[in-house]
């Protein structure tokens, strides 16, 4: 028999921000909830860190749509009692996203309406097309935001005639609604401009998904006022508490099943610990392939799991100035090489060559000026991100960082980050104009990094492009007790999907429709139960957990906080 060492209700594997929203709703739900995250700090891809301690840059948090009033993810914040502890800041209404053609510079305003008026400005000749366009996204963007808001248990018939839109358009992909629609190179380009907000081809994403991110930053885009690491440290905050807990530096190499039943799970130091649910955060194929092991699901799903694409992996370049960026607005750029993006992508799958095809930027300075940990005063901290191929092969990696391979002083590795990291810089340079004579911090982060801090298969921080049939992901778990949230799963990639996946899934267990209340004004946290912030509160030191809060070789900036 295996010791026990603990028990608990549910357990969370991986403390991305579905996983602490789900422990967050559970803990507040009256269990007892222990999430387990095997990298040092909470929060998975909304984590941030610090360097030179001058600078805070954030991983994965590059802005945030739809949290105005009745906006789903303030909604899902104040259901936990934390209305009033995260605050966003928006960014330009006319203009929060800029893309930029050769020949065009369309800059992306709040409302499909203004969205459209621009495209046909930008697009003269193509405005049947537009409309079509414009009218079947929007459709389906209302239906599903409508299916998730409701608090109606409908039959697939009644699902049916609610969203004749998504069922006719919903699972096709973005390229036949392109066609559909009869659109040059040119407003491909355009449309599709914004896809490393979704990691997918035209010809991989679905409408729905494209759809429906387009949707949620049409409605308002934000950026969390003191950056990504206070929603994690929010949360944290609401698990503790409630009597939840948080362990960090805490790696699970099994979830425990017992005849088709969850039981627990089991650590890299032998720990065992129980509990009837276990919800994994963890990556869905890994979770399936190797956490769980696949004899514990059927051989379809295990094949599905096995053939499953994960969405395009990226390249990261971190980048302070010691001036700060003028004649920018409070806006992402999205710059494009040429009016191509089909033939941008089927080029990239070949490799990633010295010609960037595309470049996204989010300057981090310009949307929170006023948190002293973003940059000195003067300065600039902004981020340059471009996609690229799968797979290690071509930096002479063999198995990655997951299977502990050592792969950072490898002489192949190297070799190509520095030949990517001057392609990227010649291109920003092109985009925006010199910089380079004023950095005072370069970083680059490949596909291996982002494998290394969050186990995701290929190093993508967007979750599967495609399991199964088009257009499907993830649900529902064979296995009793044993839930799936995250990227990979129902609700797709991007902040708000795993937070309304967490939301679900707590649903689930705790057999109420949660996010219907909140949306209606319920908060089912307790606001008087959470800390004081005084003015050395760190987002950072909260989100290692109540145990090693106190540990040594937490970043600091410069006496902030």
């Amino acid at each position: 028999m295996t010791q026990v060492d603990e028990r608990f209700d549910a357990i969370v594997v991986g403390s991305g921000l579905g996983g602490l929203v789900c422990a967050a709703y559970l803990a507040a739900g009256g269990q007892r909830v222990l999430v387990l995250e095997h990298h040092d700090i909470a929060g998975g891809n909304s984590h941030v860190f610090r360097r030179r301690r001058r600078y805070e840059f954030d991983v994965g948090v590059h802005y945030l749509g739809d949290c105005g009033p009745g906006g789903v993810i303030p909604a899902i914040l104040g259901g936990l009692g934390l209305a009033d502890r995260v605050r966003f800041r928006e960014m330009d209404r006319d203009g929060f996203d800029r893309t930029v053609l050769p020949d065009a510079v369309v800059d992306v305003p709040v409302g499909w309406d203004q969205y459209l008026k621009r495209l046909e400005e930008a697009l003269p000749g193509e405005s049947a097309g537009l409309r079509t366009f414009a009218a079947v996204c929007e459709a389906i963007a209302e239906e599903m935001r409508s299916l998730l808001l409701t608090s109606d248990e409908l039959t697939a018939i009644e699902l049916m005639k609610r969203t004749p839109e998504t069922a006719r358009w919903g699972r096709r992909t973005l390229d036949e609604l392109f066609t559909e629609c009869g659109f040059s190179p040119k407003a491909r380009t355009l449309l599709a401009a914004q896809s490393l907000n979704y990691g997918m081809s035209p010809s991989q994403v679905s409408v729905t998904t494209h759809a429906t991110v387009t949707d949620h930053y049409l409605r308002g885009a934000y950026y969390p006022v003191g950056g990504g690491q206070m929603l994690g440290a929010s949360l944290v905050e609401v698990i503790e508490a409630h009597g939840g807990e948080l362990r960090t530096s805490a790696t699970v190499t099994r979830i425990l099943v017992s005849d088709k039943q969850v039981t627990g799970v089991e650590l890299e130091d032998g720990t065992t610990l129980a509990a009837p649910v276990v919800v994994s955060n963890a990556d869905f194929s890994r979770t399936v392939l190797d956490l769980v092991g696949p004899e514990h699901f059927p051989r379809s799903m295990v094949t599905k799991t096995r053939e499953a694409v994960p969405g395009w992996p990226m390249v990261v370049l971190y980048v302070a100035l010691d001036r700060e960026l003028t004649g920018l607005p409070n806006a992402n750029l999205w710059w494009h090489r040429d009016n191509d993006i089909d033939g941008a992508y089927a080029r990239l799958a070949d490799g990633l060559t010295d010609e960037v095809p595309f470049l996204f930027f989010s300057f981090a300075s310009l949307k929170d000026p006023d948190t002293r940990t973003v940059c000195p005063p003067g300065h600039s901290n902004f981020q340059i991100m471009t996609l690229c191929p799968p797979g290690y092969a071509s930096w002479g990696v063999e198995q990655g960082p997951t299977a502990g391979e050592r792969y950072r002083r490898n002489h192949d590795y190297r070799t190509e980050k520095d030949r990517i990291t001057e392609a990227m810089l010649v291109a920003a340079e092109q985009a925006i104009g010199p910089f380079r004579d004023s950095i005072t911090h370069l970083e680059t982060a490949t596909p291996l990094t982002q494998e290394r801090y969050t186990r995701s298969t290929g190093g993508t921080p967007f979750g599967l492009a495609s399991w199964g049939s088009a257009g499907t992901r993830p649900e529902r778990m064979p296995v009793r007790g044993l839930h799936v949230v995250g990227q990979g799963t129902r609700f797709g990639c991007g902040v708000m999907a795993v937070m309304t996946g967490g939301v679900a899934c707590a649903s689930t267990i705790l057999g109420r429709r949660l996010l219907p209340e909140v949306h209606a004004g319920a908060v089912l946290g307790d606001p008087t139960l959470l800390p004081e912030r005084d003015e050395n509160w760190d987002p950072l030191r909260v989100s290692r957990g109540t145990a090693r809060r106190g540990a040594k070789g937490l970043a600091r900036i410069g006496g902030a906080r």
